[in-house]
């Protein structure tokens, strides 16, 4: 459907400029959005990956703890004494302007905080289990929220480029059309009147 406006040259120099935009802009989006889906999937394929690495590494870790618990009595005392971990910083890095976060972690908690002496191996080792679960889990939240902000950005660069390439540009040619049509037909009846008014005078 074309634009209501009326058809004068300066108006056609401004819709072929807005056509003009148009055409950049989605150029420009349709870029956006293939850069923006190959990091996604670069990212969608470490997401399996970790999710069977935590997978594994949460059975390793409660098998751990049930191998302590067996050995040495319910050790919920020791995980009730756990020190919160404040090891994890956040940043962000920019594609395409989506803000994908970068995790960074530094376990404060590396060292074993209980008494070696009252303990054993077994719990030394849920101990490891349990901090390598830890680790996976921040990279796999890292992963996971830069791909849900991906798939967001991509929907929304989807959306704006389908409205410029179903709406907008034809919207804007048919508009180029008709008002290149009406000043061609006042073109011709102006040549047609100049040449009635010609010949009766000549």
């Amino acid at each position: 459907m074309a634009i209501k406006v009326v058809p004068t040259k300066g108006n056609l120099i401004a819709i072929k400029k807005s056509l003009s935009l148009a055409k950049l802009g989605y150029d420009l989006l349709d870029k956006k959005r293939n850069v923006l889906t190959k990091e996604m999937m670069e990212l969608v394929e470490d997401v399996k990956v970790l999710r069977d690495q935590i997978t594994d590494a949460y059975q390793e870790a409660y098998r751990a703890l049930e191998e302590a618990n067996i050995s040495l009595g319910i050790i919920t005392n020791l995980a009730k004494a756990t020190p919160v971990d404040t090891g994890i910083s956040i940043a962000y890095r920019s594609v395409m302007g989506v803000e994908i976060p970068k995790i960074t972690y530094q376990s404060k908690n590396a060292v074993p905080f209980y008494d070696l002496e009252r303990t054993n191996s077994k719990v030394d080792y849920a101990f490891e289990c349990f901090a390598k679960v830890k680790e996976l889990t921040v990279l796999l939240a890292q992963i996971e929220n830069s791909v849900f902000r991906l798939a967001n950005a991509i929907r929304k660069t989807q959306k704006r480029a389908n409205a410029l390439q179903n709406v907008s540009i034809p919207e804007f040619e048919e508009t180029v059309k008709l008002i290149t049509e009406s000043l061609e037909e006042k073109e011709r009846e102006e040549f047609t009147r100049q040449k009635v008014i010609k010949q009766r005078s000549a």
